[in-house]
């Protein structure tokens, strides 16, 4: 099996890092996204993309602008709003000659993905939700929007320890300190990470945005799979159940033991379900 490969494309104004692992000795191989969600960056699916490539599934894990490895424009340069996002990864998309994708998506921020699956459905094969607000009864939760408020998000956006502090209360479990070094690494480097954390958590129009994916993901006529740790204290299960409903393809995996990021502690239990559906002939 090939190693995961670290790349950047310049798109326009903006710089995009992705990892990328291709299948070995795989003909017609798929290429499937993966786009992580809030405050994460494109490691957090380096469990999950052996196990899918050795499928025959190439994968792009993409860190979003503002994050990671990414560019991260001024607010004044790039506006972090959802439409903003949208157009940027559909610019990336083209750049990559990628005609269609399976888009696999989570959390906040991965709702931009469904978003672009509503706006682009003829570039989107398929579609998996792992814990990602879904109807307009979701909440930010209040890890996430104290990073947005008047000059507490100021503060903690700048603070290195924020990001991790998050990602082990939403994943409900203690992240390897080589893990947890690469996702402070852009924070002690500069105070533009914090910045575009800042400028993201305030723009990202959630009712706005949940609103289109609530009345647009019924009318997406792919298949559709929704991935769901329960013990998410910040999403709770009845969520993915009405949407679940709603669809015309769709389908709904429970996992009894992850939480809010599924893919960071339990890739093995996600793959299980997920590779069956991605090789899924329709």
């Amino acid at each position: 099996m090939a190693k995961i490969t670290k790349t950047s494309i310049q798109v326009g104004s903006l710089e995009w890092f992705y990892r990328e692992l291709a299948p070995v000795g795989w003909d017609n191989s798929q290429t499937a996204m993966l786009l992580h969600g809030l405050p994460s960056q494109s490691l957090t699916w380096t469990g999950l993309m052996p196990p899918l490539a050795e499928q025959g599934i190439r994968v792009i894990a993409p860190d979003w602008i503002g994050f990671g490895n990414s560019s991260k424009p001024e607010p004044r340069d790039f506006a972090y709003t959802p439409d903003a996002f949208v157009t940027a990864f559909a610019e990336m998309v083209d750049a990559l000659s990628l005609d269609r994708v399976s888009l696999v998506v989570q959390g906040f921020l991965g709702t931009v993905g469904i978003q672009y699956a509503i706006r682009y459905p003829d570039r989107v094969n398929k579609l998996v939700i792992l814990n990602a607000p879904l109807t307009t009864s979701a909440k930010l939760p209040w890890n996430l929007k104290l990073l947005g408020l008047p000059v507490a998000g100021e503060m903690l956006t700048q603070d290195p320890l924020s990001v991790e502090r998050i990602l082990e209360a939403g994943c409900k479990c203690v992240i390897e300190d080589k893990y947890l070094e690469a996702y402070r690494k852009p924070y002690l480097k500069s105070s533009i990470p914090g910045r575009s954390l800042l400028a993201t958590i305030r723009n990202l129009r959630l009712a706005e945005s949940l609103t289109e994916i609530s009345t647009g993901l019924p009318k997406l006529a792919i298949p559709i799979q929704i991935l769901w740790g329960i013990n998410d204290s910040w999403l709770d299960l009845a969520q993915a159940e009405a949407c679940v409903k709603s669809l015309t393809q769709g389908e709904l995996v429970t996992l009894p033991t992850a939480a809010h990021y599924p893919q960071e502690h339990w890739y093995a239990e996600v793959k299980e379900s997920l590779i069956p559906f991605l090789r899924r002939q329709s």
